[in-house]
């Protein structure tokens, strides 16, 4: 009986080049999705972006108000936004037109203000100006009578908030 040697059949034999480049392709392509997955997408990075900034903003926003809260920022806001607009009036300017009051009674007035004295709106002229008044001094008539004449129609306007001092305007009806 003789021997022979054969190659081993092609289902048992060494795999050929397609076989080998099979799994090649098979090897790179779980390399790429993991790649793929340590890389944000653009959707996911837009996304990350946008909470990123969220959240700047939402902490940009919690520091105002604490802010706020502690040193007083919204009355500062406030102030700017409701100014006085009589706060820097002096002897010489004039006034616009107020409600119209009587004897001892008062008005509160929102929307004084000083306009030229040439101007149409002129009703008032601010012939005295005491600063550093208590409410109680501004409604006593004594700050202003160092201004008036015996027989003047007068006025007295001050801007003091509760429990402060602030300033008193001596008004007199611009003839």
């Amino acid at each position: 009986m003789s021997e022979q040697v054969a190659p081993p059949p092609v289902s048992d034999a060494a795999p050929s080049e397609s076989a080998v480049e099979t799994p090649q392709p098979a090897e790179s392509q779980p390399a790429e999705p993991q790649a793929a997955a340590s890389q944000p997408t653009e959707q996911e990075a837009k996304r990350s972006g946008g909470k990123k900034a969220l959240k700047i903003v939402g902490a940009v926003l919690v520091f105002v108000v604490v802010a706020g809260l502690k040193f007083g920022v919204a009355s500062a806001i406030g102030s700017y936004f409701n100014k006085d607009e009589t706060a820097a009036a002096k002897a010489g300017d004039c006034i616009a037109e107020m409600p119209e009051v009587t004897g001892t009674e008062e008005e509160e007035v929102d929307d004084a203000k000083v306009v030229g004295c040439t101007s149409t709106e002129a009703a008032y002229n601010v012939v005295g100006r005491v600063n550093d008044q208590t409410e109680t001094q501004a409604k006593a008539d004594t700050a202003c009578s160092q201004f008036f004449k015996e027989g003047d129609e007068f006025y007295v306007f001050y801007s003091i908030e509760p429990g402060k001092t602030g300033y008193v305007l001596c008004l007199t009806k611009k003839a």
